[in-house]
């Protein structure tokens, strides 16, 4: 086993060198025809890399948001499939492959000409993981932060024989797999929440053994079974003040202090000690929030006092769904009224056992929802364990 070595980037094994990027491949900055928008050069049949594109598809990109036409491609920076780039500007160094050919323009770096002792995955998953390195050299030019050609050139990167660079870069793709599923099932889930919320809190779709007979009628809210209800919050929920801090407020406190934005103290007792439901009265006015446990709130925020006769869940969801904005009584900072949330109608099934059918099935997709971001967040601290082991060779796999 070898010793390691004190370098510019970090000790790393005495059999790694240390290379500059522009030793390993040529760096080119991309082009964008003038004026912009010019339908000469815009709205073509070339695809044009755009940052929404990276965001979206991460490594491997297909751009969509812009194209240009083949005049415009004359005065942009056409590149080959499989180029390896860089955003320069903003947010600077998120690297990405193109998945094919298409022009860069004036806001990405590209690398080209890779040494053939050099594997490009790996050149991916390095400098993406020393992005803050080129946050920190790259310049200010107004409001944006830009990474230049000599910037990236100057970069200095950590490197093994091929062969490593090859097994490093294919263990973090697995990784990168990885959470790119669970980001999709995660997706898919809260894509399914939304669906089940909007039939089930509207009536639509019946769970089993409720609405036998039931016909539609037209109501202010459309079409809702006939045995449903249309009825203001206030017959179901009372509207409440949260208080000043000050005389609760504990270092050893068991019960939250929330305010709008979450939780800000503990609390040496509680304002309130059953489930209920919570809603910003000044700024954030459109994220309910649900709490089954005591807890203490601050004057931005009401919480509620739920009849037994309602679900308490329940009523959370159907408020999550409601546009609070179009009840906002200030012309700055937004606000809402108490009384003003307990005037606002809505629809509800005759019985709670259905409103509490209906939040249970909505509540365990969520609650795979929360599973699948304990499993994604896990998988995101491997990945960085396993990046800072790899990519200085604390770790070898060969």
């Amino acid at each position: 086993m070898p010793g390691y070595k004190q370098t510019e980037v970090g000790k790393i094994p005495e059999d790694w060198s240390v290379e500059f990027v522009g030793k390993l491949g040529a760096v080119i900055r991309g082009a964008s025809p003038r004026p912009k928008g010019d339908r000469r050069f815009y709205g073509g049949p070339v695809p044009r890399l755009m940052v929404e594109d990276v965001s979206r598809d991460r490594k491997f990109v297909t751009p969509i948001v812009d194209s240009l036409t083949l005049e415009g491609e004359m005065l942009s920076r056409p590149c080959k499939r499989g180029t390896l780039t860089f955003v320069c500007s903003g947010d600077v160094g998120i690297p990405s492959f193109l998945a094919v050919d298409a022009c860069i323009h004036d806001g990405f770096l590209a690398l080209i000409a890779i040494s053939e002792d050099c594997h490009d995955d790996y050149l991916y998953h390095y400098i993406g993981a020393h992005r803050d390195r080129l946050d920190s050299a790259g310049t200010h030019g107004g409001v944006f932060k830009n990474l230049t050609t000599d910037v990236l050139r100057a970069f200095p990167i950590a490197v093994p024989s091929k062969p490593e660079q090859k097994a490093i870069a294919e263990a973090l793709s697995d990784v990168d797999e990885l959470i790119s599923g669970l980001e999709a099932l995660i997706a898919k889930k809260r894509a399914l929440k939304s669906a089940a919320m909007q039939q089930l809190l509207t009536g639509k779709t019946r769970l089993p053994g409720f609405g036998r007979g039931a016909k539609m009628v037209q109501t202010e809210f459309g079409e809702i079974p006939s045995d449903w209800e249309v009825k203001a919050l206030g017959s179901v929920m009372r509207i409440r003040h949260g208080k000043s801090q000050k005389e609760v407020v504990s270092e050893n406190g068991l019960f939250p202090i929330l305010a709008t934005g979450g939780e800000i103290g503990r609390a040496n007792r509680p304002i309130y000690s059953k489930p209920s439901v919570l809603i910003g009265r000044k700024g954030t006015i459109d994220e309910p929030v649900y709490m089954d446990s005591p807890f203490w709130t601050v004057d931005t925020l009401f919480y509620s006092e739920i009849d037994p006769g309602a679900d308490a869940k329940f009523i959370y969801y159907k408020l999550c769904m409601i546009d609070w904005y179009k009840y906002n009584e200030a012309s700055g900072v937004p606000s809402l009224n108490s009384a003003t949330i307990e005037k606002v109608r809505q629809t509800f099934p005759p019985t709670l056992e259905e409103q509490t059918a209906i939040s249970k099935t909505i509540t365990d997709i969520d609650n795979d929802i929360e599973c699948g971001v304990a499993h994604l967040k896990k998988a995101q601290a491997l990945k960085q364990g396993m990046m800072q082991e790899l990519l200085t060779g604390r770790t070898r796999l060969i």
